[in-house]
């Protein structure tokens, strides 16, 4: 990264357009930015930083802060303009930060959102070309092609020595964190957390499993119940002797558990022995009893049959007659047929009758017949008149359709001349409409474009004072952990301070008779020293150190918390300006409101075009609908004359036909009543004579059928006569009677019923009680086996379920083995990591070799070769973790030391070789990317002037790489030894650049 050129306007101390021609003073390779404290010498890294990554370094952005000048005119816009070479392109990045501008339409000021640019040059030709107006993609494409983000960039590049000094006296635990940040090692970290999450989770699996094979074990002692030797074996959970010891211990009950079925199973044959017999006595005694109630039952079923053989005689007969009956039944039935019949015509004779005229009251069939054909012979004869009739009635229809027609145009025609008369104020009204709406669609495309902007303005009002309020209470939490963090830290020093005061005790208590001192080496220790009231031990001390750690954690994280909080409500307050929420929400509100009614009359533009379309449609259809009309009238007139004449001739014929009646269907409806009438009369004296006849001949066949069957009347035949159910009733009682007489010969003709009537009554209550006994004692005796049977499957299938689980927990555990070795190995936990280094540590320190490497090169340069910085592994004590350790090596004495030990000017340049090397690993680690221009902030003032040569040389030994080294001071005498210079110069209008020396 090279750069070419910087242009600062209205940012920090500097009012007006500032420029730095970086190519100028690339040609001297080392120049000077000097000027008063608080001139604006660090403003010009921070527009560096600024112009590549959107912000400041992270110690200058703090919350509240802006980097506009206060010195700036009101219509001035801050802008930083940086043109570079990075990746091989030439590029331009101009950026514009959230400010404050005047408004241009009202009076006050409005908010301008923050604005970037991204240029790059076209060598081929010869122009500028725009590659992006995004944040988020410029961010992006800087990152990629620098390799590094900001903090790495502000370590690499603008090298603070004072935080490098910090870093030569810190401890392992905060060089780390600097590490950790620049070398980005949080896959490693990754790498530890993943382990030990893989151990944790193995070992909740292996727990898991045991806790299954005890489970099995406890419900072995609950299937065992007493049969078991001793209790289940006694093992935690992640015991390694746990599953042999369940096994050994289930095998025994499941051996003690075969021997007491075998027993209970030899038992149960000898009771089901004794069952068997006591089961034979009580089936002798119990079919002794059947036989006797079964004699006792047939002798009384004998008596009670013989009691009711006379009503069986008397069913008999009259079974008998009924039989005799059934002959007569079919002319029974004849004759009823033939009375029905003969009274139904007698009753539809005398209803035909009452119909007839007078004259025709006694007449027979023959006469009412030739009486009806005359009646049909005239009514043949309507025909002609009926339809005469029926065109008549249609002519009627036609005129009453004309006159409908006639009074339906002329409303036609009075509805037409009054649309007419108001259709100029019609067409002039619907155009009228179409210019009001379009007004307003212009009006509501003006209103939308105002409207959106106030909307997000007013959302950000919202965000801001949500944002307000969570800002104080982040605020008092950052107060709180900070408070919280010096506690803690102080605590912790009060602590490390007491433990040092009584370490040579702590020694001593290490001390062992007869082997020598790890101190001075005797093995003699005649006055070892002893611990005072109040000794710190080492875990005391590591206790408040791992306090102060997860203090000045959650203060770290409640300070991003803090900042992120501050940046989003700077950038709300930023998108809202200085309205208030009320002054906002009323103005969206009215501004909705307008829009909403200008849109809702813009919405009718093309209701109103189409309204004036059908207008003019429907006056065409008026002028049309009235020439039709008036067409209509004139045809109507001479059809109405001719369906007039025509139907006054067919009037006329009718009435000769019809008579007195009125109309030809009256007259023929009469006739038709009259010959129907007629007919059925004649049909209903021929009906009457033969039935007649008919039931004289069902009588005579009726008296010659009983006479035959044995009966002396008809009616006595017909009492004789049974139902179905009657007869059915009677064949079944005489039926059950036989069966029974016959059942009963047949008992007691059996030899073993008669034999056991003449025996003493049987005893079964005794041998059904024996029975009992036995049975009993069976059960029991099963119950036994059943239960011992089952306590033998039970611990065989509960046995093979432990083996089952023993076998599934084998590669749980030996993976949870294998696990836990390597999550304690990465965790620097394990005896095998003697150094106690984490994974984390262990990448840090090789970068930290590779930096103390390349930082030496130049040390020993600035130091006249006595001064090596070197990386140190070795363990710090007590429980510390090692691998971070950072010792200077003196050549003078040829001793290695803390760095922590070298003066002022010996850190000086002790860390700017630290920085320079550091830059150098960090480039390398981020992909190489070439730093030709470099910046190196403060501390030469501690330097003596031989090393201040020492240490100008080395930094212009940088120009043999092609590199732009800028040192930011104002030590004096760096103006005479460095001739290249830009001056900061201040007054009360604010900063300006100046460039002295080489730079032309």
């Amino acid at each position: 990264m090279r750069l070419h050129r910087l242009a600062i306007t209205a940012f920090g101390p500097f009012a007006t357009t500032q420029e730095v021609d970086f190519d100028a003073l690339s040609t001297a390779g080392l120049f000077l930015l000097h000027g008063p404290t608080g001139a604006g010498k660090t403003s010009v890294l921070d527009a560096v930083c600024y112009a590549l990554y959107g912000a400041v370094p992270g110690a200058r952005q703090s919350p509240g802060t802006t980097l506009r000048s206060d010195h700036a005119p009101v219509g001035t816009s801050t802008e930083i303009c940086l043109e570079l070479t990075v990746g091989g392109r030439r590029l331009e990045i101009t950026r514009r930060p959230a400010q404050q501008r005047p408004k241009k339409r009202a009076t006050g000021f409005t908010t301008e959102k923050a604005q970037s640019s991204l240029r790059e040059y076209d060598q081929d030709s010869g122009a500028w070309r725009a590659l992006s107006r995004s944040h988020q993609e410029i961010g992006e494409e800087i990152g990629l092609l620098l390799g590094m983000n900001r903090e790495q960039f502000c370590q690499v590049v603008l090298l603070p020595q004072g935080d490098f000094a910090r870093f030569l006296r810190a401890d392992a635990e905060a060089r780390g964190k600097l590490l950790g940040r620049l070398f980005d090692t949080r896959r490693f970290a990754a790498v530890e957390e993943r382990l030990a999450e893989l151990r944790r989770a193995a070992e909740h699996q292996v727990r898991a499993g045991d806790d299954r094979l005890l489970g099995i074990a406890q419900r072995i002692a609950q299937a065992a119940g007493g049969s078991s030797a001793s209790a289940p074996p006694d093992r935690a959970p992640g015991d390694p002797g746990l599953a042999a010891a369940v096994l050994e211990w289930a095998a025994l009950a499941r051996s003690t558990a075969h021997e007491r079925a075998d027993i209970a199973e030899s038992a149960l044959a000898a009771a089901e022995s004794r069952r068997a017999a006591a089961r034979h006595g009580l089936e002798a005694a119990r079919e002794l009893l059947r036989l006797q109630q079964r004699f006792e039952e047939t002798a009384r079923r004998a008596e009670a049959l013989e009691a009711r053989r006379p009503e069986r005689e008397r069913d008999r007969a009259r079974l008998d007659r009924s039989l005799k009956a059934d002959r007569v039944a079919p002319a029974m039935a004849l004759r009823e047929d033939a009375e029905r019949a003969h009274r139904a015509a007698r009753a539809e004779h005398d209803r035909t009758r009452e119909r007839l005229p007078a004259g025709l009251a006694d007449a027979g069939a023959e006469r009412l017949a030739a009486r009806a054909g005359a009646v049909r012979q005239e009514l043949g004869a309507l025909d002609a008149a009926r339809r005469a009739e029926r065109r008549s009635a249609e002519i009627t229809g036609e005129r009453a359709d004309l006159d409908r027609q006639a009074r339906a145009d002329e409303e036609i025609l009075q509805e037409a001349a009054g649309w007419l008369a108001g259709w100029e104020a019609t067409r002039r009204a619907a155009r009228e409409r179409i210019e009001e709406a379009q007004d307003a669609a212009t009006r509501a495309e003006q209103l939308a474009g105002q409207l959106e902007p106030a909307r997000q303005r007013l959302a950000a009002a919202r965000r801001r004072d949500a944002l307000a309020a969570e800002a104080t209470d982040a605020g008092r939490r950052l107060d709180s952990a900070r408070e919280r963090a010096n506690t803690a830290h102080e605590t912790w020093l009060d602590l490390r301070e007491r433990r040092l005061r009584g370490i040579a005790a702590e020694l001593a208590a290490r001390l062992v008779e007869g082997e020598p001192c790890a101190v001075c080496g005797s093995p003699e220790h005649p006055g070892p020293a002893r611990a005072a009231d109040g000794q710190v031990d080492p875990a005391a001390e590591e206790a408040a150190l791992a306090e102060y750690r997860r203090a000045d954690l959650a203060r770290g994280e409640t300070e991003r918390a803090y900042t992120a909080v501050r940046e989003r409500h700077a950038a709300a307050d930023t998108a809202a300006g200085d309205a208030t929420v009320a002054e906002l929400t009323a103005l969206t509100g009215r501004l909705a409101r307008e829009h909403a009614e200008a849109h809702t009359v813009a919405a009718g533009t093309h209701a109103a075009r189409e309204a004036l379309g059908r207008a003019e449609r429907e006056h065409e259809g008026r002028l049309a609908a009235r020439q039709e009309a008036e067409r209509r009238v004139a045809a109507r007139t001479s059809r109405r004359e001719a369906l007039e004449r025509e139907q006054t001739s067919l009037v006329d014929e009718v009435r000769r036909v019809a008579g007195e009646t009125g109309s030809v269907a009256d007259r023929a409806e009469e006739l038709e009543h009259r010959a129907r009438r007629l007919a059925e009369a004649a049909e209903a004296a021929r009906a009457v004579d033969a039935t007649a006849l008919r039931l004289k001949e069902a009588d005579d066949r009726l008296a010659d059928a009983a006479f035959r069957a044995g009966f002396d009347t008809p009616d006595a035949a017909a009492a004789a006569l049974l139902t179905d159910t009657e007869r059915r009733g009677l064949q079944r009682r005489l039926d059950e009677g036989d069966a029974e007489a016959a059942a009963i010969a047949d008992r007691l003709a059996e030899p073993d019923t008669r034999d056991a009537g003449a025996r003493p009554p049987a005893e079964a209550g005794a041998a059904a009680a024996g029975y009992d006994a036995a049975e009993r004692a069976l059960r029991d005796a099963s119950s036994a086996y059943a239960a011992a049977r089952d306590r033998r499957t039970e611990l065989g299938r509960l046995s093979r379920q432990a083996e089952d689980e023993v076998r599934r927990l084998g590669p749980v555990r030996e993976e949870y083995d294998r696990v836990a070795r390597l999550a304690a190995l990465t965790a620097g936990t394990s005896a095998e990591n003697e150094r106690r280094m984490r994974l984390e540590s262990y990448v840090l320190a090789a970068r930290l070799e590779q930096v103390a490497a390349a930082a030496t090169v130049r040390l020993q340069r600035m130091s006249s070769g006595r001064y090596a910085l070197t990386h140190s592994d070795a363990r710090t004590g007590g429980q510390r973790r090692s691998g971070l350790g950072l010792q200077v090596i003196d050549a003078w004495t040829g001793s290695a030391r803390d760095t922590a030990t070298l003066s002022g000017g010996e850190t000086f340049f002790a860390s700017l070789a630290l920085a320079l090397g550091l830059a150098d690993v960090v480039t390398d680690e981020a992909g190489g990317a070439r730093l030709d221009t470099l910046f190196i902030d403060e501390g030469f003032g501690s330097l003596d002037d031989q090393t201040l040569d020492e240490v100008l040389d080395v930094l212009d030994s940088l120009r043999e790489r092609d590199r732009c080294v800028g040192i930011v001071s104002h030590v004096a005498d760096l103006r005479r030894r460095i001739p290249t210079q830009l001056e900061i110069v201040k007054d009360r209008r604010g900063s300006a650049i100046r460039a002295r020396g080489g730079t032309g």
